[in-house]
């Protein structure tokens, strides 16, 4: 049973898996390369749980009782004993494969590991482990504490004991698991990223302007939120890497991405996380 997780990333999703892995009841060490990240991550969780307990979702004594659960450290010796450790770094194959090696060296022998990925080989990054019938993809979605979904990702050698237990994971912090091929983008980005791709598309050919197009997906498709503001959110650099790894994976031009997303990548316009991507967020 798993019952102590350990979370490499202080950031977006990192601090957003360590939340509800504490808010479930499970002890969590988070690292990060520096004291500065870490402690920008811990102030982030304070900031979330203090608005569930500002509407009455969770007491103060449930967020004290979170926030003592998780510890929040640099110093990766301390996932040593962890029954689970989940990677959630940048989205580089390059830098996942580096931290997968150091990482594996560290861990307990029973130990899982996990990344959180949204597109890269499941099969690659297990490759690059000591234990690839003990790794799985677990891609949770972003914000991780309201969305409900995450899809596993077995590899070519992730075994079926390792399934299981990710799955009772899953259900153990609240989440509903649907498990994927490992293939480009899975299951759910698959569909989802050539289709904000293609929105892009849309506005750089002058079709329709942003606020159109997202309202346009809003009301015509009841899609919470438009396709412009959801890449906003995602991160253009991480949409850029997603598509990139399809184009590549699958070889097929229908996934090339669209030039404009490129070329504000290169302008720094990232989206929320830069404070300007399709929509300004200053």
């Amino acid at each position: 049973m798993i019952e102590t997780v350990g979370i490499i990333g202080a950031g977006t999703m990192g601090n957003g898996i360590a939340q509800i892995c504490a808010a479930a009841g499970l002890g969590v060490t988070m690292v990060d390369i520096s004291d500065t990240a870490v402690a920008r991550g811990v102030k982030t969780i304070g900031a979330s749980l203090e608005r569930l307990v500002a509407k009455e979702k969770m007491t103060a004594a449930d967020r004290d009782a979170t926030l003592g659960r998780i510890v929040a450290t640099s110093d990766k010796a301390k996932l040593t004993s962890c029954d689970l450790v989940i990677e959630a770094a940048t989205e580089n194959e390059e830098l996942k494969v580096k931290i997968l090696k150091d990482l594996c060296a560290t861990l307990k022998p029973a130990g899982l590991v996990a990344t959180n990925t949204s597109s890269i080989s499941i099969t690659k990054l297990a490759a690059a482990t000591d234990r690839p019938d003990r790794f799985i993809g677990m891609h949770f979605f972003n914000p991780v504490p309201v969305m409900a979904l995450l899809e596993l990702i077995r590899g070519l050698q992730t075994s079926d004991e390792t399934v299981a237990r990710a799955e009772a994971f899953a259900k153990r912090i609240g989440k509903v698991a649907i498990t994927a091929k490992n293939s480009p983008g899975f299951a759910v980005n698959r569909i989802l990223c050539p289709m904000i791709n293609e929105a892009i598309f849309a506005l750089q050919e002058g079709i329709a302007t942003a606020e159109e197009i997202d309202a346009g997906m809003k009301l015509g498709c009841n899609h919470p939120i438009g396709p412009l503001a959801l890449a906003d959110l995602i991160g253009l650099d991480t949409m850029l890497s997603v598509m990139e790894v399809f184009y590549s994976g699958f070889n097929d031009p229908k996934y090339r991405p669209a030039p404009l997303l490129k070329e504000m990548v290169d302008a720094g316009r990232l989206g929320r996380k830069s404070g300007s991507g399709f929509y300004s967020y200053t």
